[in-house]
Parts: structure tokens; C-alpha cells; sequence
């Protein structure tokens, strides 16, 4: 969704607020694609300061459906998105002194979409699970070991006796 500004930069100490709604249906990153599975619209407050500074500030909550690090599982995760920019005015001119390029504006338009991408983007979480004591898959057979057990040898061997239990399972006797 772009949103007009050009109104706002023209007129000093002008303040609007305004609905909006995000229409990316999922967050694409090289780590995947993850389908957004709840959104609401919430309301975005633009703000001109003295022709100095522009202000842009929202919250809103997402939920993204993101799989378990250990088991794969489909987890939905709440994460939280607290908009608060300050953009340097110089006329026309807007520039993110904390940021070398700011690809949510283009020219006097505020995309929407590009500014939540890049806020779930830094509130992304490192890690997820289903639950704390997730078992995880078998790295034999791929079965989910929370839904039960397989019948896959679990024993891990050191790689660097690889050697010697090649010659041992050479000479076995039958």
C-alpha cells in the first residue's frame, strides 16, 4: 500500500493519521517463504516537524507462520511491530540518517509493505520451536520422533574412527 506525502512535506508542522492495511501476503527472505497468517489494519501516524524532521509512527502484531528448527513443524509466531521513524527533511528531500538507502519511500510515497518487510526482517526471530522439549526428526529416516518412535540405530560414531569399524565390520563373523 502506498501512502501520499507529498502534502505532508509541504506543509510545515502537518500531522495526519491515517488506516491502513498490509497486503503482503507473505515474508520472502532467502531463508524462505513464510506465509503472514494473521494481519490487522492499524493506524500509521505521519507527522512533519518545523520542515526538519518527519515522523512516522504505528504498531501493529503479525503472525507468521514459520517451521519448527528442529522438527519442521508449522509454528505460528506473534511478532511485534513498533514503527518509529525519523526522516530528515531538506526540502523535497527525505533521508534516514540511520539508514544509507530508505527503500520504503519512493519519491514522496511511503510503501507500506516495504517499511513491515523491513520491520519483521530486524524482529526476526534466531530460533524456533514447537515446544521446548522437541525431539526433532531422524536423521535416518526423516520421522517425526515427537509423534513417536522409529525403529532407525541412533548411536552416532565418531567420524574419525571410521577406519577402525570399517575393519571391524569386515571381519565379523556371521
Amino acid at each position: 500500500m502506498l501512502i501520499d506525502i507529498s502534502e505532508i512535506v509541504s506543509c510545515e508542522n502537518k500531522e495526519i493519521t491515517k488506516e491502513v492495511r498490509i497486503e503482503q501476503e507473505a515474508f520472502v527472505s532467502k531463508l524462505g517463504e513464510f506465509p503472514i497468517t494473521k494481519k490487522e489494519p492499524f493506524e500509521i501516524r505521519i507527522a512533519n516537524r518545523e520542515n526538519k524532521l518527519l515522523l512516522i509512527f504505528g504498531e501493529t502484531d503479525v503472525t507468521v507462520s514459520i517451521p519448527c528448527g528442529r522438527c519442521l513443524a508449522e509454528v505460528p509466531k506473534d511478532i511485534h511491530i513498533a514503527i518509529d521513524k525519523d526522516l530528515l527533511m531538506n526540502g523535497q528531500e527525505l533521508s534516514d540518517e540511520e539508514m544509507e538507502e530508505t527503500d520504503y519511500l519512493i519519491g514522496l510515497n511511503l510503501d507500506i509493505d516495504k517499511l513491515i518487510y523491513g520491520e519483521i526482517l530486524v524482529n526476526w526471530p534466531v530460533k524456533v520451536l514447537c515446544r521446548e522439549d522437541c525431539k526433532g526428526i531422524c536423521k535416518v529416516c526423516g520421522m517425526n520422533l515427537n509423534e513417536g518412535n522409529c525403529d532407525c540405530q541412533r548411536t552416532e560414531l565418531d567420524p574419525r574412527m571410521a577406519a577402525i569399524q570399517d575393519i571391524f565390520n569386515k571381519f565379523k563373523e556371521v
